[in-house]
């Protein structure tokens, strides 16, 4: 009996390492440009929607040189046409196709769908972790400035004794709405639609926020970066905001 149990404990600990892999593999660096946190779970206010062509705050987008020569992928720019190469993606000459152009330029590996992938992941992880309270996950997703705002709500919440409770129903798009390089930093922006149950309670258990019968639309605007000067493949979360 005890090599069955030590058997299963295996397999189950080897599916754990593979997930937080997987999950590991959209997050990286901080880079300097994070706009103020969010409160997941507050009011949505309303914001000027993304677009694929909404301008960047910042226009010193540059190509960045290639990568060192031990890349072997194939370069995502020679898998397509130029007009093609970010159908479904991007629409042909917005700024978010550029975007792209350049990060492929630096980092040929980069692919936009295995990217969705995993951003939905994070997106679910990161949401799920803010509900729980759950700072360790949070800390290994997120930029400094990012997890420091949701680390506050958290305390706040822990403080009045209030707990958030939340249910995925479904993510029903993700988008890559921007793409942008700068210095040796790249950002790539998501808009999430998604759809869940969110409910805050007293310490009574008293609902005082959200409803545990409604299923709730929700558009989040999120923000991840990643160091491409370094080998490290990982993203991390820069910036949160709610969308439209």
């Amino acid at each position: 009996m005890q090599d069955v149990f030590d058997f299963w404990w295996i397999i189950y600990a080897a599916i754990a390492v593979v997930i937080f892999v997987k999950l590991r593999s959209v997050l990286g660096q901080r880079t300097g440009r994070e706009r103020p946190p969010y409160d997941p779970y507050s009011a949505r206010d309303t914001v000027r929607p993304a677009t694929n062509d909404r301008p960047s705050t910042n226009d010193n987008v540059v190509t960045l040189p290639p990568r060192p020569a031990d890349v072997t992928a194939k370069p995502a720019e020679d898998a397509a046409p130029p007009a093609e190469r970010w159908k479904g993606i991007a629409e042909k000459d917005s700024a978010t196709a550029a975007g792209l152009d350049a990060l492929v330029a630096q980092d040929p590996t980069f692919d936009p769908k295995h990217f969705l992938t995993g951003a939905r992941a994070a997106y679910e992880m990161i949401v799920t972790a803010y509900a729980q309270g759950d700072r360790r996950s949070l800390k290994n997703l997120l930029a400094k400035e990012v997890y420091d705002g949701f680390e506050a709500a958290i305390n706040e919440r822990e403080t009045k004794a209030e707990k958030a409770e939340t249910r995925f129903v479904s993510i029903d798009k993700s988008d890559i709405i921007g793409a942008d390089v700068k210095g040796k930093t790249a950002q790539v922006t998501v808009r999430f639609v998604s759809q869940l149950v969110s409910v805050t309670r007293d310490r009574d258990g008293n609902v005082i926020d959200g409803n545990p019968d409604k299923v709730t639309d929700v558009t989040d605007v999120w923000t991840f970066a990643r160091d491409l000067g370094s080998r490290d493949p990982n993203w991390k979360l820069v910036a949160t905001e709610a969308g439209q």
